[in-house]
């Protein structure tokens, strides 16, 4: 009997001791598994209330309202803080913009204003957009072209990009402007665009400019090279020998043709923010720069350019057939272009 207990009592011993040991490696191993999920739960965790954050936090940078309480009421409507959707303005998101429009007629000084305004650190005027005739072939794409440029997604070597303070582009009467004149005026006046018309006084220095740049674009008198603006008195020299002859017979018809475009023009825009400017008052008195700055609310700054003039000293001098001229001009309206109207 004891060696029958000694035998059950060992018997109990080998039984018992594989059990308890397996249960205890158990427990140690669901311990370390729920301390290991615990710490990649928190993890998880952390890294998603991130994100949410991030994204919370670029939500509200997108939605950023730009103060306006110190601009004065009136002007509201032509202030803007564009979002470009090819870069960022970074610093100068709450920079206001302002928009303009250079309406003008070919060779009235408008290439020259332009470079003025563009040697301005914060004002980008991207050119003669509309002389590319798809841009204006119905007011669809003219809308469109001109959202792209005043959201300051046109890119042109004359963009100042982030910190601009007034952006527009250089738009003839003839590209499309006269023919769509009511929806144009419509979108100056809902967008905020303030028209700046730059015309010349003497069109009959403006008729002998076209003549002459006519001439060129077939005669290429620089080295084969056609150029509507210079930068060397020697180049400028070289496309003033060329003297056209001027149709008499057309003289007068053609005075009044532009000047009843320009006359239409001033109507058909006159509803909107604007500022007329003549090329001859800007080379007699450069104030008037002082007077486009202050237009577009941006600081003064002393504006240049590069370009030459072309055309210099007494009308008499620069055409063919002046005695004709005189005799057509003489007793008319335009007796006046005759004379001289500024010296340089």
């Amino acid at each position: 009997m004891a060696d029958d207990l000694c035998f059950l009592s060992k018997d109990s011993l080998i039984v018992k001791n594989p059990k308890k040991s397996p249960l205890a490696l158990r427990m140690v191993v669901l311990i370390f598994v729920m301390v290991c999920g615990v710490y990649i739960c928190s993890i998880c965790l952390k890294q998603i209330g991130g994100r949410s954050t991030a994204r919370f936090l670029s939500v509200q940078v997108v939605g950023k309202s730009c103060d306006t309480n110190n601009i004065e009421p009136s002007e509201k409507p032509y202030v803007h803080f564009p979002k470009p959707k090819t870069f960022s303005r970074e610093e100068c998101e709450c920079n206001p913009v302002r928009y303009f429009a250079i309406l003008s007629t070919q060779r009235s000084g408008s290439g020259w204003f332009e470079t003025l305004l563009n040697s301005h650190m914060n004002i980008s005027s991207n050119g003669e957009i509309f002389s590319v005739k798809i841009r204006r072939s119905n007011i669809s794409t003219i809308v469109e072209t001109l959202d792209n440029i005043y959201n300051l997604d046109w890119l042109t070597s004359a963009s100042k990009n982030e910190c601009t303070a007034a952006v527009g582009l250089k738009w003839m009467l003839n590209q499309g402007l006269m023919q769509h004149h009511e929806e144009i005026a419509d979108y100056f006046n809902s967008k905020g665009v303030s028209a700046i018309f730059l015309f010349r006084r003497n069109l009959l220095r403006r008729m002998i400019s076209i003549l002459a740049n006519s001439y060129d674009q077939n005669a290429k008198l620089l080295n084969g090279t056609h150029k509507s603006h210079v930068h060397s008195p020697h180049e400028a020299q070289i496309l003033a020998s060329y003297k056209p002859i001027i149709n008499t017979t057309l003289l007068i018809p053609n005075l009044r043709q532009v000047e009843d475009m320009v006359n239409k023009s001033l109507e058909y825009f006159k509803t909107t923010r604007h500022i007329v400017l003549y090329y001859e008052d800007i080379i007699k008195n450069r104030t008037k720069l002082v007077d486009v700055q202050d237009f577009l609310r941006v600081p003064q700054q002393d504006l240049n350019s590069r370009q030459v003039k072309i055309h210099k000293g007494s009308l008499s001098s620069q055409v063919e057939n002046w005695g004709d001229i005189e005799k057509t001009l003489k007793g008319t309206q335009y007796e006046g272009f005759l004379n001289e109207d500024y010296k340089l």
